[in-house]
């Protein structure tokens, strides 16, 4: 093999095919690479990023295609590419440790570690020349070498500590309780979602919706935590903020106007200009929290939204296997959102009549209202702005709708964004949970269709042989590959339980049992409470993390409690209800403290408060009745249904009336008197 090779052309991931053709050496993460730094004794640099990211994008552009960079960087060290999307794992290791040496975090992640794996220096985008308070990419690289080979005991020392800050990272929860006599009544209390809740509420932005200030990310978790507080306390400020939140993000920019979906974050307070990059996950979760706040309010706009967001999925992230595809990045010709602005000259030119109308309504402006170009966001909505037309609101959403179909058209000419067209298991399983939200809500068999489609690929084309019942991580060009990761499994498991909830069939929520007990066996800690992100057996990470953050996407740890609780339930299971409340003990502080960091948490603390709402749904019209349950906001709750009674799950157990179709309510299996239907029940 020549002395300088790139060797990303062999791989599959989009975005270590951006970079196939640098003139930079670069290794996929692997043997080959690790062997030949402990060979050559160099430092590795490690460059993790994805195929959305812009500002990955722009340090290739100025960096790695630089041939007299590449030059240094072939010279003194051996470098990897890594997509954090295949590889997590590496990505919170790496990251964990950039943020313990610098305090900051982001993509492009550059790490430099000594040979034997460890990080002893690291940074996100460094500029070609000296700018930004930064040094440039060259000077990093000219003193990263120098003090490797001058100061290398003082690096070191450097890379020991970070890696032992990483261990004990993992060193959480001390205080969980395991098989505790304690009552759950006495571990957690109201007055602990009341603080949670609180807390959340003084980081909300009350004119403009979300959390924090700009940039501003959706804040899912945190929405969904105030509408259940809503429901279950009565609490008009928590409804109120989650509300704000989704309206004013489904007026925003940060909302494809015309096509449909979310992107990723806004980078201002108003929700006007996001970072156009749209991910799977994203979309996932804010049809979750629309699904919520539809049934709360009986909304049409969340319904709506979901429909366009959906039909959006289908028409660009979905596979012809029916399973849904990564990205789609926020740039197209170089140039970050060309593809969804616009100059008003060219709406004036294909609306011609309406476009005064759609300007105004769509705040589309001579010089633009976005560096010089257009974003499409609505400052007031429908209801308000309709009042200075004179026109009937219906007059003008037919108006409205028909000129964003031709602007779609138009747009649809234009140069396409990339698209990253890996299949995750983890991100295709909470679209799949979406999915069935979206069909529990509007009763479209498309929905459920998505789901059960995509969820039978994954489940075949991502299995690991072996029939451990073991998964991998990605698929791409027929290939599965990567063992899947604790998330992976976690949400899976949840979208399975939602599958038979929307279903009535028991396959599903029998594969999540599998599936759990695969996941205690291969990733539970030495405790038994806690799950570590990788399985037994990797060997090509320095440390086996534990992730507990719900942050752009729930905590795997948080969404596995969620799923024994549920799943001891079903099964009775005493020592799954009993892990579930230990993983919670160990950090009801936390999330109660910082509960828009830990949402999912916040919410199981919830769910132990108010107890879980236990519905079994028994006889020939099972599937009516589950779908009448569905349409309803019961936040905590089981529901199984079966045409007759089933051995293995104690809740749907001499429940056989013939000829006759209940349900009944129970908690603790205790049950009330069974009804035909939910509306005979009351305060659930």
């Amino acid at each position: 093999m020549p002395a300088h090779t790139n060797r990303l052309a062999r791989e599959a991931s989009p975005y270590l095919l951006q970079h196939a053709h640098n003139p930079v050496d670069w290794f996929p993460w692997g043997e080959e690479a690790l062997r030949r730094a402990e060979e050559e004794d160099k430092p590795i640099l490690v460059s993790i990023g994805y195929a959305a990211c812009h500002w990955c994008h722009v340090m290739e552009r100025e960096s790695f295609e630089n041939e007299e960079t590449a030059a240094i960087m072939n010279q003194h060290f051996i470098n990897i590419k890594i997509d954090r999307e295949e590889r997590p794992d590496l990505d919170h290791i790496y990251m964990d440790a950039l943020q313990a040496m610098s305090g900051q975090g982001g993509w492009p992640l550059n790490v430099f570690l000594l040979p034997n794996r460890q990080p002893f220096y690291g940074g996100t985008y460094f500029p070609p020349v000296q700018a930004y308070n930064r040094p440039s990419w060259t000077q990093v690289l000219e003193s990263i070498n120098d003090a490797y080979h001058n100061r290398r005991a003082e690096l070191e020392e450097q890379a020991r500590t970070l890696t032992e800050h990483l261990e004990n990272s993992n060193k959480f929860g001390v205080e969980a309780v395991k098989n505790s006599l304690v009552p759950v009544n006495e571990l957690f209390t109201r007055e602990q979602c009341d603080t949670a809740a609180k807390a959340i509420l003084a980081q909300g932005d009350k004119e403009w919706g979300g959390f924090g200030r700009a940039p501003k990310f959706p804040g899912t978790f945190s929405i969904r935590y105030l509408l259940q507080y809503h429901h279950a306390f009565g609490d008009e400020a928590a409804k109120k903020q989650a509300l704000l939140s989704l309206d004013k993000m489904i007026q925003g920019g940060i909302y494809d106007q015309l096509g449909g979906g979310f992107s990723r974050y806004s980078t201002d307070e108003m929700w006007l200009a996001p970072h156009f990059e749209k991910m799977l996950y994203d979309n996932a979760l804010l049809i979750d929290a629309m699904a919520d706040a539809y049934q709360l309010t009986s909304n049409k706009t969340y319904l709506d939204t979901i429909v366009h967001t959906l039909e959006f999925i289908k028409r660009e992230m979905t596979s012809p296997d029916g399973a849904f595809y990564a990205a789609l990045d926020a740039d197209s010709e170089g140039v970050e959102g060309k593809f969804y602005t616009w100059s008003k000259t060219e709406i004036e030119d294909i609306l011609g009549d309406h476009a005064e109308l759609f300007c105004r309504f769509y705040d589309v402006r001579d010089g633009g209202n976005w560096e010089h170009t257009n974003i499409l966001w609505t400052p007031e909505p429908v209801t308000e702005f309709v009042a200075g037309t004179g026109l009937p609101i219906e007059q003008l959403e037919v108006i409205l709708a028909g000129c964003r179909a031709k602007l779609l058209q138009e747009r649809n000419k234009r140069v396409r964004p990339g698209l990253d067209d890996k299949i995750l298991l983890g991100w295709n399983a909470l679209l799949i949970h979406a999915c069935c939200k979206a069909y529990s809500i509007s009763n479209d068999p498309v929905y459920r269709d998505m789901a059960e489609s995509a969820m039978n690929f994954v489940l075949k084309a991502m299995e690991q042989p072996g029939g451990s019942g073991a998964l991998y991580h990605t698929y791409k060009n027929g290939a599965a590959k990567y063992p899947a990761f604790l998330d992976d499994y976690a949400y899976v498991i949840r979208a399975l339980i939602a599958l038979q909830e929307v279903t009535g069939n028991l396959f599903y929520i029998r594969r999540a049992k599998a599936l759990a007990t695969f996941v205690e066996a291969a990733f539970g800690d030495e405790e038994g409470i806690y799950f570590y992100y990788t399985a037994t057996g990797q060997t090509d990470v320095i440390v086996r993390k534990k992730e507990i953050y719900d942050g752009a996407v729930p905590s795997g740890n948080a969404v596995m409690a969620c799923n024994l609780l549920y799943l001891s339930i079903v099964f009775d299971e005493q020592s799954w209800a009993n892990r579930a409340t230990g993983m919670m003990s160990g950090l009801a502080q936390t999330a109660v403290r910082y509960p828009t960091s830990f949402g999912v948490w916040a919410a199981l603390l919830m769910q132990l408060v108010l107890g879980t709402k236990e519905l079994a749904v028994v006889g020939p019209e099972y599937a009516q009745r589950m779908n009448e349950i569905n349409q309803r906001f019961i936040p905590f709750k089981v529901l199984l249904g079966s045409p007759r009674s089933e051995a293995d799950m104690p809740l749907l157990q001499g429940r056989e009336q013939e000829n006759e179709t209940l349900i009944y309510l129970c908690e603790h299996y205790s049950c009330v008197k069974p009804v035909k239907y939910i509306s005979e029940i009351f305060n659930l």
